[in-house]
């Protein structure tokens, strides 16, 4: 405990030039403290956790006279309590007694891992983090415990797993979210892009001459540096130096390959001579004994990744969840690339995600997690799934209402693959469902064609989260775009002031102004 205690302290002096503008922005900053911090307990979601963490880091607490001391103070606890949580998951893997057991824990631990890590940004001035960045990074924290828990319940490992990993992190995440609350940030835009992505980026995407401008060479017949693209990523960790972009040209072929980039490869651009020339493929799924998130063909959490110009595939089938690619880096950019499967092809996992110009193949749930993301222009296509089932597009997972996270899908195309229209009139096709208690999905200016069903969404089961998820559309057209006959959920709703669903474009969204326009990806900030 005095180790963990000791490793905190300069994390959390550094946090406080990273929160010092917060007093300026928070309303009410300032409160009648007579009750102590138990009176600030009380605003939280999770009262007797808060207290209770407060209590362990310090028995007789200063109390805070504004809102963010408190949060720092809150902050500190959840680190404190992930930092244990960790310690304790590592300790898991030597009573694991199978392979499902094993696959489980192996996630979850990755899945702390990284936790710590967002909340390590969250507490670090380096970053100059704005309210934005701390809210999406406290969001990532949260949904990786979620998605450790999911993992041991899908492999049918709860009785042994589920009762030694649960704690309450989760808990003393949501507290602070809750008190970093925040609305929607406007952002501006130059040349159609978000403004995260770098000029220098915005310049290699548009360039004629990319795959020129590799740092390695990827190719099946030997032309290149490696004839694998794990061999070159194993290659970039030890070349590539600083923030510079590090570019590595796949050459067209089909790649059989399970490849992760993980969080100590930021700035990795992943090139191909097409989405039908290049193509990255795997056939992992639940079914096989993987969890979901570790089924994923392609797996990135490096930020600021860029790919163009690949198809990323699971040829699993349609029987089982089979990811063909899992994203968790934040600023990520998917330019001109395909995704093949069947359920649950896509997983936007995580933090902020841009997919442009894109394919995106699948049955049930096949665009699915707890990102916040944007897929604009792109062709979402529904194919046949087995006999008896009805097809899904997406299925997002935002389980707390203070986390920035959604899916909006912006002047894309809803339509059947060619395997499926002649059975259209036996298979229903549904724009979403919710997985999570505030499921948040929109399809804004977006052709719906006329395999979409006429009620638009679909029931998780019974009443679950139907008054609390955000379900909405905005000036789609269409055969499957009327919304005469759509659900009468008190969530859902038919969006007709421009202003609220501005609020869901890349602009506001992902804050794309301040990071897309470096990576030459052209995109349309507002409606």
């Amino acid at each position: 405990m005095s180790n963990m205690v000791a490793m905190l302290v300069p994390i959390f002096l550094a946090f406080l030039s990273c929160t010092s503008f917060l007093s300026s922005t928070l309303a009410d900053s300032s409160y009648n403290v007579s009750g102590g911090t138990d009176w600030w307990c009380q605003k939280t979601p999770y009262p007797d956790d808060c207290r209770s963490s407060l209590g362990d880091l310090d028995p007789n607490p200063s109390v805070p006279k504004q809102k963010p001391e408190f949060r720092k103070m809150a902050l500190q606890a959840a680190m404190e309590r992930a930092l244990q949580a960790e310690s304790h998951t590592k300790w898991l893997g030597q009573i694991c007694r199978n392979d499902r057991e094993r696959a489980a824990w192996v996630d979850c631990l990755k899945l702390y891992e990284d936790t710590i890590l967002q909340l390590n940004r969250t507490l670090n001035p380096i970053a100059n983090c704005t309210d934005s960045d701390t809210q999406t990074w406290l969001s990532t924290a949260l949904t990786n415990l979620d998605t450790c828990k999911a993992g041991i319940v899908e492999l049918g490992v709860s009785d042994v797993l589920l009762p030694l990993v649960s704690n309450n992190v989760s808990h003393l995440i949501s507290n602070a979210l809750a008190i970093n609350d925040i609305p929607s940030e406007q952002q501006n835009y130059t040349g159609g892009f978000p403004t995260w992505v770098s000029a220098a980026d915005r310049k290699l995407l548009q360039s004629s001459s990319l795959a020129s401008r590799a740092n390695l060479v990827v190719a099946q017949d030997g032309s290149g540096h490696f004839r694998t693209i794990k061999a070159a990523i194993s290659a970039a960790s030890k070349l590539r130096r600083g923030s510079r972009r590090f570019i590595i040209y796949v050459k067209a072929g089909v790649y059989r390959e399970n490849i992760e980039i993980g969080n100590n490869m930021p700035n990795i651009m992943l090139i191909g001579d097409g989405m039908r020339r290049t193509l990255i493929t795997g056939s992992r799924s639940v079914r096989k004994g993987y969890t979901t998130f570790n089924s994923a063909t392609v797996a990135v959490s490096g930020e600021r990744f860029v790919a163009t110009g690949i198809t990323f595939r699971n040829t699993a089938g349609p029987l089982s969840q089979a990811v063909a690619l899992v994203s968790g880096s934040d600023l990520s950019v998917f330019y001109r690339c395909g995704f093949i499967g069947y359920q649950d092809t896509l997983y936007v996992h995580s933090q902020r995600q841009f997919y442009k110009q894109c394919y995106i193949y699948g049955t049930i749930d096949f665009i699915f997690g707890n990102a916040a993301v944007v897929l604009q222009n792109c062709m979402i296509v529904a194919r046949r799934p087995l006999h008896g089932q009805a097809n899904v597009i997406t299925a997002q997972g935002r389980s707390d209402p203070h986390q920035n996270t959604g899916i909006s899908i912006h002047k894309s195309r809803v339509i059947a693959s060619s395997d499926l229209r002649p059975v259209l009139s036996s298979v229903k096709t549904f724009l979403g469902r919710p997985w999570q208690q505030y499921s948040r999905t929109v399809y804004l200016q977006t052709y719906l064609d006329g395999l979409v069903d006429p009620a638009g969404w679909l029931e998780w089961g019974g009443s679950f989260a139907l008054n609390t998820l955000y379900y909405g559309e905005y000036k789609n057209i269409g055969p499957g775009s009327s919304t005469a006959r759509r659900v009468k959920w008190r969530g859902y709703r038919v969006i007709r002031n421009p202003s609220e669903a501005s609020l869901f474009t890349v602009g506001n969204f992902i804050s794309g102004r301040s990071w897309l326009p470096g990576t030459g990806v052209p995109f349309t900030s507002g409606l």
